[in-house]
Parts: C-alpha cells; sequence; structure tokens
C-alpha cells in the first residue's frame, strides 16, 4: 500500500471511530476506578451572549472560554426557570421548581424551600464518599418560618447535605447584609444583635426614601428599604454593624473562601457548589475591575468573574487536581440590565448584546429567560467541542449519580452523562421551562408557550415577558429570535405539543 492510500484509509478508520464513540451508549470514563472532584460554578443573572466564547465580541472573557475551548459548548443548555430561586431549586434536587408551590423567589427571612428529607445533589454524593461543600449565593430559604440571626440557623445548607457553607442567605440585594457560615453570621457582635423584617422598618433607621443623602448608588425601583455601605436594599435590618460585608471585596471573598477549601480537602473526592454574586445587582466591581469593560458596572463584574474563575482554575492546577476535576459552568438564568438600580447597564451597553440573538431575557418564557451558558469541563477526559443536545441543570443529579455509581430515586433528572462527557449527542426530547410560575414547552426544535394574563413587557426592567392571550409557537432552527408565531399556521404542530405538555404536567 503507497503512503497516500494509506494516509486515506487512516483518515477514514480515525473518523468512523469517533462517530462510533459520538453515538456510543457507554462513556469512556471507568466508573469503577475513577471518582472526580465535581465542581459547579454557578453564575447569577448571566445571559447566553454575555460570553465571548458564545459570540460577545464587546466583552472578552478568556478564562471562561478556555473552559468552553477545552470542553463540551452546549448551545442549547437550560436552567429550569427564568428567575434565581427556581433554578437553584432544580439543580440542587433534580425536581422541576413548579412542583413545589413555594418555589419562587424568596425574600432573605423565608424558611428553607427544601424539606431536609429531600434527595439532593450533594445528598448523592455524600453517599459515594464525596466532601460537600456550598460557598457563595444560597437563596434557597433559612430555619423553619423565624429566624433568629443571633443564634445557630437550621435547617440550611448543612441539613440537605453540605458538610460545608459559607453563603450569603439570599441576595446581595436584600437584607441580611452579612456572611453565614454553617449556620452562625460570621463575626457577629452579639451585644449589637442582627433584626431583620421585611414587611416594616424599625424605628429610627434610615431608609432610601428617608435618607436619600446616605446613598451611593441610586435605586430605580423596589430597592429602597435599609441602606447598607450606601446602597440601598430589599428590606429592613437593624444591627450587626460588626458583621455586614464589604460589597466590593465579596468576589475576592468568595474566591478566597473556594481556594481554600479546595486547598485543605483536595485528599478525598469534593463536591464545591460554587455560587457566584455577579452580575447580579447590585453590581459592585472591586476597585481593580471600575471600568475596565467599558459598559459600566455589569460589564466590568463580568470581567471580575472571569478572573475569578481563572485564579480558581490555576488553584486546582497548582493543587494537582485539575485533571481529576469536572467543571459544570452555567448561570441560574437570563440576563437583566435595569434590575433596580441605575449602574449605567442600559446607557453603556453599547453593541453588546446580553442576549446573544435570543428573545426575552430574566423573568421571560422567551428563550434568553431560560436559555444560558453551559460548559462541561475535565481535562484529559472530556471530549472538546460543541453540542446542540437539549440539557438542563436538572439533569446533573442523575448523571452525576451514573458517574459515582450510586442508585437514586427516579426523579425529573435524566441521566445524560455521555452527553456532557461530549461522547454522544442524545439530549432531552422535552423539557418544561418556567418563568414566574408560568410553564412553556420546548420540544425538540420546537418551543410552545400557552396563553397567560399578564404584560407583554415588564415595564419595570423592560424585558418581554412571553404572556398573551393566545397560543405561541416558534421553530427554533429556522427562527433563533422567535419572531414568527407559526401557531396558526401549524394547528397541528400545535396540538401535538400542547398534548405532551399537559401529559409532561401530569
Amino acid at each position: 500500500m503507497n503512503l497516500k492510500l494509506y494516509k486515506s484509509f487512516l483518515g477514514a478508520f480515525i473518523l468512523l471511530v469517533n462517530l462510533s464513540c459520538k453515538n456510543n451508549t457507554s462513556t469512556v470514563i471507568d466508573k469503577d476506578t475513577i471518582k472526580p472532584n465535581v465542581v459547579v460554578i454557578y453564575l447569577d443573572d448571566l445571559g447566553y451572549g454575555d460570553l465571548s466564547c458564545y459570540g460577545a465580541t464587546a466583552i472578552k472573557t478568556p478564562n471562561i472560554d478556555n473552559l468552553a475551548l477545552g470542553g463540551v459548548k452546549f448551545t442549547n443548555g437550560y436552567a429550569t426557570s427564568a428567575t434565581c430561586t427556581p433554578s437553584r431549586y432544580a439543580l440542587l434536587t433534580g425536581m422541576y421548581p413548579w412542583r413545589n408551590k413555594d418555589a419562587k423567589i424568596l425574600p432573605g427571612d423565608a424558611p428553607l424551600l427544601i424539606d431536609t428529607k429531600q434527595q439532593t445533589l450533594p445528598k448523592m454524593l455524600s453517599k459515594a464518599g464525596y466532601q460537600t461543600a456550598i460557598i457563595g449565593k444560597w437563596h434557597l430559604g433559612l430555619g423553619s418560618g423565624f429566624v433568629n440571626w443571633n443564634e445557630t440557623i437550621k435547617p440550611g445548607p448543612n441539613e440537605v447535605g453540605f458538610d460545608e457553607a459559607y453563603i450569603l442567605a439570599a441576595t446581595q440585594d436584600r437584607v441580611p447584609t452579612v456572611y453565614i457560615e454553617n449556620g452562625n453570621v460570621v463575626n457577629l457582635d452579639k451585644s449589637d444583635p442582627i433584626e431583620v423584617n421585611y414587611k416594616k422598618n424599625f424605628e429610627g433607621e434610615p431608609t432610601a426614601k428617608s435618607n436619600p443623602e446616605m446613598l451611593t448608588m441610586k435605586w430605580h425601583h423596589g430597592h429602597n428599604n435599609s441602606i447598607v455601605n450606601g446602597i440601598p436594599r430589599i428590606g429592613y435590618m437593624k444591627g450587626g454593624d460588626a458583621a455586614k460585608w464589604s460589597d466590593v471585596d465579596m468576589a475576592d471573598h468568595f474566591l478566597s473562601k473556594a481556594q481554600n477549601y479546595i486547598k485543605t480537602h483536595k485528599e478525598k473526592p469534593f463536591f464545591l457548589y460554587y455560587a457566584m454574586q455577579q452580575p447580579h445587582v447590585p453590581r459592585t466591581p472591586h476597585p481593580r475591575f471600575v471600568g475596565k469593560s467599558g459598559m459600566g458596572p455589569r460589564g466590568d463584574v463580568i470581567l471580575e468573574a472571569d478572573w475569578c474563575i481563572g485564579e480558581f482554575i490555576k488553584t486546582l492546577e497548582d493543587e494537582g487536581i485539575l485533571e481529576n476535576t469536572l467543571i459544570v459552568f452555567s448561570s441560574d438564568n437570563g440576563p437583566v440590565l435595569n434590575d433596580g438600580y441605575f449602574d449605567d447597564a442600559v446607557e453603556k451597553l453599547g453593541n453588546h448584546d446580553p442576549k446573544g440573538g435570543l428573545r426575552g431575557g430574566k423573568y421571560s418564557l422567551f428563550e434568553a429567560g431560560t436559555r444560558i451558558p453551559f460548559i462541561t469541563y475535565w481535562k484529559g477526559k472530556i471530549n472538546p467541542g460543541v453540542s446542540d443536545a437539549i440539557i438542563c441543570q436538572m439533569d446533573l443529579l442523575a448523571s452525576l449519580a451514573d458517574l459515582v455509581g450510586v442508585n437514586e430515586k427516579p426523579t425529573d433528572s435524566k441521566n445524560f452523562l455521555n452527553t456532557l462527557m461530549g461522547v454522544s449527542d442524545k439530549g432531552r426530547d422535552h423539557l418544561i421551562i418556567e418563568a414566574k410560575s408560568n410553564t412553556a414547552l420546548r420540544s425538540g426544535d420546537w418551543i410552545m408557550i400557552p396563553p397567560y394574563k399578564g404584560q407583554s413587557i415588564n415595564k419595570k426592567v423592560g424585558t418581554e415577558t412571553g404572556y398573551s392571550l393566545e397560543y405561541k409557537l416558534y421553530n427554533l432552527k429556522n427562527d433563533i429570535g422567535q419572531q414568527n408565531n407559526l401557531a396558526k399556521e401549524n394547528p397541528e404542530k400545535l396540538k401535538e405539543l400542547i398534548q405532551i405538555f399537559e401529559n409532561l404536567k401530569q
């Protein structure tokens, strides 16, 4: 055989092997001998178009891009919901949030949303011998109805499977503005007890309305209660001055905690849920990043988050465990610009499209509400590439259970381990998505949105909701921007999807 013919034969053989691997039903991972560390990096309100690896040109995110280049970048990756609490509930429980009537955006003093007897991702991994931790945003409730912030707070993350928890209770724009470690407020001075109320202010305490001269950030809507560090918040808080966080140092603070965790837990397999606060409001970049994006604080905190992720990856590498760590990167919902503060997010947007060509955004049933960046990375183990498979964060529970050899009760979570590893193109046939308790159906290339009463535009934030009094039907393959409603033109397809939707809901 001459050399030219041999090379041609060899190329065909390699192509055949690659195609075979892509459709293989078993993974290339030896699950009996390998238990990788698992890290979920979860951003807050990051849009499908907010990263350069997803097409952004006005902003560069090289560290996240490196994860995408070395892993699987999903073009049809979904959170279950267009708001934060429901998506986080689904991520950790493997259950659709609309099955739990309380799974909606919670105030900072809400009781724990996850039942302590419920199956969770950290509980499942604990069964396989994993150490488990959450560092960052929680927003799934604490306690059982009334929280005494001056004593150990239970139940919380520790009672649903996390061995270690270093969190903020809800969001950066909600009180209490303190860190909580394993149920205890960090740096609390009990001679200055914390009080929190979401209905009425404490006598004599300044608010954004009564004392606007104290503000360093101006509120647009909703954020006009207690003032902490010059920033008006949602809810009222009194006391706890020594425990209050520094907003501009929050990213560094959580990064340091995450780095220390992996340095001190690298001898055994660990699961770290690294729940970053960016780019949720209030956007408070460290001075190192102020003005770096040219798009105001929202762009600056995206750059800050990318830097933090780069530093975190360096730590994994320095500790010699990067090649035995599976990283999942995603966001809890789609983007929003003005979400309660005047911070130039709209004025300085320029040519940047946080939606990445999709329609809607946070709070919306349109695609930009729930279709988000979704990347899996495991150096040397994952087959790098781009996948169009429909995958959901809710599927991590079943997929990782397969990876570590744990048999779990059936949930809404589906096992797509091979897809996450880049050795299969198989994704979900159907997925129910949700926005503020209303649901829609993604099925193959189609999405069907039922009729709902309500405003078509969320006037406070300027986002299209997807609500109308008629059915909406879109073919996303031909119309990713959802401009052509085919419900009247294609009644048979609409009828088919309505039936699938009703069956899945039951």
